[in-house]
């Protein structure tokens, strides 16, 4: 997923792990250069979609989405945890 809106530097990324791990999801998210934040993520169907949207309620007042671009491959890559890059 690239998320777009206020979601560099207001904890978005940290929020993102939080919740990640909370939901038992794995996977990654990082900034991009021009101002998204892209994310990787693996789980069950169930516990993707009620993650996102939780995550579409922008975590907190400073946290702003204004648009999620989803890609959905149903290859697993086996990650183990999820990590901030």
């Amino acid at each position: 997923m690239v998320i777009s809106g206020r979601v560099q530097g207001v904890g978005f990324r940290y929020a993102t792990q939080q919740k990640a791990i909370e939901y038992g999801l794995d996977g990654w998210v990082q900034n991009n250069f021009e101002g998204t934040v892209e994310l990787e993520i693996e789980g069950t169907e169930e516990k993707l979609y009620a993650f996102i949207d939780e995550m579409k309620s922008g975590y907190n007042p400073v946290i702003r989405i204004d648009h999620i671009e989803k890609q959905i491959n149903e290859e697993a890559k086996g990650y183990k945890r999820f990590s901030i890059k």
